[in-house]
């Protein structure tokens, strides 16, 4: 598939009103400010597994996935008061759906602060090394290549968020700001989701496949809103694997953010640019012939 089909005169959707229109859900994947899905794909062991109502159901073996991304949440944090224990998950202790205060859900007594500014678990060091202990996280709803009819929900940690793309490798910030440059909408696209061989734990980067088909995407569109899609994307504590804990009378469950390393460092603002990269040579050649 070249790059020009992707974003340019192969793709004859890209000029279209539902593109622009489609373009404006791409501000939350791109750092915008603008109960979860029984569905879900887990990053555990660095393998793309299918949960389907908390049991297992597939494991992609080649560490490649691809899907289409048809809605996301805003950035959340959430904080663990122990390590990891994969025999013994535990939900959280804290929460943000918006990383500004805990979720009202919150129990009193696992409350750390009022504001997550003020937080003693947002201070550099109170995690692993110079980390924090609240991580970053944010929740994807997409749907599988070839299964338009299934939303799942996909959690991506803080290493799989942010970043500036070096050598034609993005994570979920720079990849939605490509898109963007390119005047294309993330749903509009079937995207490859695949691992950082390098990593020690879970992390992700993004690449363009193809443009989907005019059928396809009505599809995606039509499930972009559906009660999965939105469920999918709602930060709630109950998606951790064979985790219940009872509060308030519900079942109190959580996905572990599996990510040590530390937190994104804030840098003066530059400049955007597009991703240009080694392994993506055509993809500025066709920058400049973009509104030809």
């Amino acid at each position: 598939m070249s790059e020009v089909s992707l974003f340019g005169e192969g793709n004859s959707l890209v000029s279209s009103d539902l593109f622009k229109q489609l373009q404006e859900a791409d501000d939350n994947l791109a750092g915008g400010s603008g109960g979860g899905g029984s569905n879900r794909i887990s990053l555990r062991g660095g393998r793309f597994r299918q949960m389907v109502s908390g049991e297992q159901v597939n494991v992609k073996s080649d560490g490649l996935l691809n899907v289409v991304v048809i809605n996301a949440a805003k950035l959340s944090r959430t904080y663990y008061a122990g390590a990891y224990d994969p025999e013994n998950p535990t939900p959280p202790a804290c929460w943000s759906p918006d990383t500004q205060t805990p979720s009202k859900d919150v129990p009193a007594d696992t409350r750390q602060a009022s504001r997550c500014m003020d937080c003693p678990q947002n201070i550099k060091g109170s995690g692993q090394g110079e980390s924090r202990a609240c991580r970053y996280n944010q929740r994807v709803a997409v749907m599988l290549e070839g299964e338009y009819d299934t939303v799942y929900q996909l959690q991506l940690p803080a290493t799989s968020i942010f970043g500036e793309a070096k050598d034609g490798k993005m994570g979920m910030q720079a990849y939605a700001k490509y898109l963007k440059a390119h005047k294309t909408p993330s749903i509009a696209v079937l995207t490859q989701a695949y691992f950082d061989e390098n990593s020690d734990t879970p992390k992700l980067f993004f690449k363009p496949v193809r443009p989907l088909t005019e059928e396809e995407l009505n599809q995606a569109v039509s499930m972009k809103d559906s009660d999965d899609a939105i469920k999918a994307i709602t930060l709630t504590v109950s998606q951790t694997d064979k985790v219940e804990t009872k509060r308030n009378g519900s079942v109190a469950k959580q996905e572990p953010v599996l990510d040590d390393a530390p937190e994104p460092k804030k840098v003066a603002k530059k400049k955007e640019v597009s991703a240009p990269s080694p392994d993506e040579a055509d993809l500025a050649s066709i920058v400049d012939n973009w509104d030809d």
